[in-house]
């Protein structure tokens, strides 16, 4: 069994303008699939052909392989990225609410953190919301790093800040991408990870 390219979790139009269905064609058909391609030729013959996602991506930063590290943190963390969006909007239940509000200083302040920890990160990389500690907390990191390849941290969501993410909708207006897709949050998925839920579901075989 190799990596695949997983199904989005809605319609590649579900979004309207906020991401267009040209975006999701390139952004997940392309830029997504070429890292599980790239993945899959790099264990295939290998002791980690078999492994799931989770495995290979620690197996690659233990052994400092960065070429599949690389690509094999950017097909979970892509994967997990989608798996973070909703087209319709909701709101975090009372639960997850009350947490961010004694963590974090209420869902405006998060927002507004998390859109200026991304906004300001130079260059590509991911904006990421993560409980360490047990408390929220705002990050960000570089490339294709991943709060998976690290000891107690628990990724909760996560907004690509890569260029191709937002550029044939934005152009170089990164702050608006950030701003409409905080609009768009799952927050039943953000809470499910609470419990790890959502490290699961973005991992898979190979």
């Amino acid at each position: 069994m190799a990596f695949t390219l997983p199904e989005l979790p809605y319609a590649k139009d579900a979004f309207g303008t906020v991401l267009s269905a040209e975006t999701f064609d390139y952004h997940h058909g392309k830029h997504h699939n070429a890292y599980v391609t790239q993945a899959n030729d790099q264990i295939k013959g290998t002791d980690l052909e078999g492994k799931s996602l989770l495995e290979v991506i620690a197996a690659a930063k233990a052994a400092g392989n960065k070429k599949l590290f690389n690509a094999s943190a950017q097909i979970w963390n892509h994967t997990f990225y989608w798996l973070g969006l909703s087209p319709e909007k909701t709101a975090p239940s009372a639960e997850l609410l009350a947490k961010i509000d004694a963590d974090l200083g209420g869902l405006d302040a998060f927002k507004a953190a998390i859109k200026a920890e991304s906004a300001g990160h130079f260059a590509s990389g991911w904006g990421w919301l993560v409980l360490e500690d047990g408390k929220l907390k705002v990050t960000s990191y570089h490339d294709a790093d991943t709060p998976v390849a690290y000891e107690g941290v628990k990724p909760l969501f996560t907004l690509d800040v890569w260029e191709h993410a937002y550029y044939v909708d934005y152009r170089n207006l990164r702050p608006s991408y950030l701003d409409a897709l905080l609009d768009h949050v799952n927050w039943a998925f953000v809470e499910a990870n609470l419990d790890g839920e959502g490290a699961a579901r973005a991992d898979q075989q190979g």
